[in-house]
């Protein structure tokens, strides 16, 4: 019966103790527990075990939804704050900016810095321009501020939109080469500016393109019958982000998830919402 005072002596320090440690670990947050975030400006990396287990959100335009049952987010630079890239980040979010390369639009905040002698036919966009692709050394100033604007705001990667002109009506007589030459240069671009380049489309380039770019973003590969052309990124662990705006999950999803591929239903707006294909 002695030793029972210096039993309770110990013990209720030790409770303490153990209270206060209890408090600490609930009011600290658990940062041991969560993967370190990558430093704003430094390349996504994208580990090939994971390539079949991404979902994506792509959004560029109404309000951003960062709630989005997303681990990879495509947004505009431009309309995204740093704040909002920020708070992406703090819920372990990737983020790709979606620059324009391959044309311009009057209301770009730096169309005034293309020397009218590169601007060609009507783009994609409504009122936009194709660019002359083969004009390196005056695009390469511009797109490289582009690039830096994405790093500033905390992107890790860039996907490069209108980087397939050759195969359209621009205005210039650009052949497979001449995109194929500019494309390497912009994936280049990209990595010496620490972000992750992406392939935007441009299928019938991409057996060609894929050792040089991290992942793919497709538009429609099931409607226009041409997903196993993007097999080379999927191949070699890479991503592809794929997207379709018509018919529904149901009918397509069995076989992009199948190629190994994120894919997502959405409108054409681009906005929040999204219906994504079950993982495997």
């Amino acid at each position: 019966m002695r030793i029972r005072p210096r039993r309770r002596a110990v013990v209720r320090p030790l409770r303490r103790a153990l209270s206060a440690g209890v408090a600490l670990v609930l009011v600290t947050p658990a940062y041991g527990c969560r993967p370190e975030l990558t430093p704003p400006g430094a390349p996504t990396a994208w580990p090939a075990a994971q390539a079949r287990h991404w979902q994506w959100q792509w959004q560029l335009t109404g309000p951003l939804d960062p709630a989005v049952d997303a681990t990879v987010f495509l947004l505009d630079p431009v309309a995204t704050t740093a704040a909002q890239t920020a708070e992406l980040r703090s819920r372990d979010r990737r983020l790709i900016c979606q620059v324009h390369v391959g044309s311009v639009h009057p209301a770009d905040p730096d169309a005034t810095r293309l020397p009218d002698v590169v601007w060609g036919a009507a783009g994609r966009r409504p009122d936009s321009r194709w660019l002359d692709v083969r004009a390196w050394d005056a695009l390469e100033p511009v797109l490289a501020d582009r690039l830096r604007l994405c790093r500033g705001k905390g992107f890790g990667a860039v996907a490069f939109a209108d980087a397939d002109g050759y195969a359209s009506r621009t205005g210039f007589p650009l052949d497979f080469d001449d995109q194929l030459l500019f494309n390497r240069r912009l994936a280049e671009l990209a990595r010496s500016l620490s972000l992750s380049p992406g392939l935007v489309n441009d299928v019938p380039q991409v057996a060609a393109l894929a050792p040089d770019f991290d992942f793919a973003v497709n538009e429609e590969c099931v409607r226009l019958a041409q997903c196993a052309k993007l097999l080379p990124f999927t191949d070699a662990g890479k991503p592809v982000f794929h997207v379709e705006y018509t018919g529904s999950t149901a009918d397509f999803c069995v076989t992009t998830v199948g190629y190994g591929f994120a894919s997502i239903r959405k409108d054409h707006t681009l906005d929040a919402s999204r219906e994504p294909c079950p993982l495997p």
